[in-house]
């Protein structure tokens, strides 16, 4: 899981024939055939599309148990296809210096690589805002909770936490078509986050040190408002962030002709261009202290068991 956190941070994602781009491929073929405005064949759909990929990473980590150097390079290599903490980064670097140029075409074509928004009538500040909140999310979605999973299931767990991801990304989005098959999407990446996304904004908290942030108000804005977003998982990630940075977030955001009224977070200045290379700075250090963390649980994992047989014989 470290070599693989390593190469992520070294090479970022893989430009051509990403498994993650592979996978969301084939869940489209499927959709064409599971597809019916039910609940009932939306939960067919995630079952087969996070089921079958779960079930391939069992089976290899089931054919690789006497071989541990071979098991060794297929985590590190699983873990750096679901990782993607270099890349928003890197999107996050883009933007800052394409507003501080004024180019704000640029940094409307560069917003869909971050986020789902509709980039056409934001300004300069609505566009560092976009920018910091979908670095707050996505440090848990990219980097924090496939981790987690990871170090909790092996290469089940990072394979089947990157399959209930992108199913989300497909079809869990509010929207006639989706509005009932995307529930189970929706429902499992909300339960898949709950863990993840408040370590996320622990370490941000604890983190906030690193941008010249106060920890005690990242701390505050997270207790206050992190329960104030729709999402009962970015709002975490977000509401931390906006502590850290000294900055508010939330407002008018704008979807593929709807629009939705965020409620703010943080009490603070607007985000400048700046403050997306803080978020990325952050989110950096974020990754590498979770990225510890699970290596350790995992290392544990011995000593736990043993620890719990020694417990039974009692």
């Amino acid at each position: 899981m470290l070599a693989g956190a390593g190469l992520d941070a070294v090479f970022a994602d893989p430009r051509h024939g990403h498994p993650v781009a592979g996978h969301g491929g084939l869940a489209g073929v499927l959709e064409r055939q599971t597809y019916r405005p039910s609940r009932r064949a939306g939960a067919v759909h995630v079952a087969v599309g996070v089921g079958v990929p779960v079930a391939a990473a069992a089976w290899a980590g089931w054919a690789t148990r006497r071989r541990p150097v071979l098991r060794a390079a297929l985590v590190a290599a699983t873990t750096w296809a679901v990782l993607g903490g270099a890349s928003l980064r890197h999107e996050a670097h883009v933007m800052a210096d394409e507003l501080d140029h004024g180019d704000l075409y640029a940094a409307r074509t560069r917003l869909p690589h971050l986020c789902g928004r509709d980039p056409s009538s934001l300004g300069a500040e609505d566009l560092a805002r976009a920018t910091v909140e979908s670095v707050a999310e996505n440090t848990s979605d990219a980097v924090v909770a496939p981790l987690c999973w990871g170090a909790l299931a092996g290469l089940p767990g990072l394979v089947g936490y990157r399959a209930v991801n992108t199913l989300d990304a497909m079809i869990g989005r509010r929207s006639p078509r989706y509005e009932r098959f995307g529930w189970a999407a929706a429902r499992l990446d909300d339960a898949a986050n709950l863990a993840p996304s408040r370590l996320t904004a622990a370490l941000t908290v604890a983190a906030a040190g690193v941008v010249r942030g106060s920890r005690s108000e990242a701390f505050r804005v997270w207790l206050a408002d992190g329960g104030r977003h729709p999402s009962p998982n970015a709002g975490q990630c977000e509401a931390a962030m906006a502590g850290a940075l000294g900055v508010r977030l939330g407002g008018r955001n704008a979807y593929e002709g709807r629009v939705e009224h965020r409620p703010e977070l943080g009490s603070g200045r607007p985000p400048r261009p700046d403050d997306a290379r803080r978020a990325a700075r952050l989110s950096a250090v974020v990754g590498a202290v979770a990225a510890a963390l699970c290596a350790g649980h995992a290392l544990a994992a011995p000593w736990r068991l043993r620890a719990l047989r020694a417990w039974r014989r009692r």
